[in-house]
């Protein structure tokens, strides 16, 4: 007799596989990089071989959105790291990512992606710049 699915780790849509999400992420960065605020800072910390970062980015998504576990890595400190970021990046950030996942999927799936993303921008705000005054304001995605 097989085990009834555990509903926490299905996909939150079944539209959500590895394709999309490869796809997604690769637009995503391809933008981050070119843009004038956000591109020096995450060249500065990744360098010219971008496809390391890019598979870690398919595995953290593969987990949020499908719930696979196959991310395995600590966000927090790796933005620590990142002498240059400012609170204001966020933003930036989330306004590139809306705007690449609602050219890429579908609206219901563009808007999942997006409040996933929002909400980790915020805990990654919350804990790379603990002093701010302003942490329960929404974020602005555009």
């Amino acid at each position: 007799m097989s085990e009834p699915s555990n509903p926490r780790r299905q996909p939150l849509n079944p539209s959500i596989n590895d394709v999309l999400i490869e796809r997604l992420v690769r637009r995503f960065y391809g933008r981050a990089r070119r843009d004038p605020q956000l591109g020096p800072i995450v060249a500065a910390r990744i360098g010219d071989d971008w496809e390391p970062h890019l598979q870690k980015m398919f595995a953290f998504w593969s987990s949020v959105t499908c719930m696979t576990g196959r991310y395995h890595g600590r966000p927090v400190p790796a933005h620590q790291g990142l002498s240059d970021l400012r609170p204001e990046h966020f933003a930036i950030w989330l306004g590139l990512f809306a705007e690449t996942a609602r050219e890429t999927c579908e609206p219901d799936v563009a808007a999942l992606f997006v409040e996933r993303a929002e909400k980790i921008a915020r805990s990654l705000r919350m804990a790379v710049f603990p002093a701010l005054d302003d942490l329960h304001a929404p974020m602005v995605t555009g």
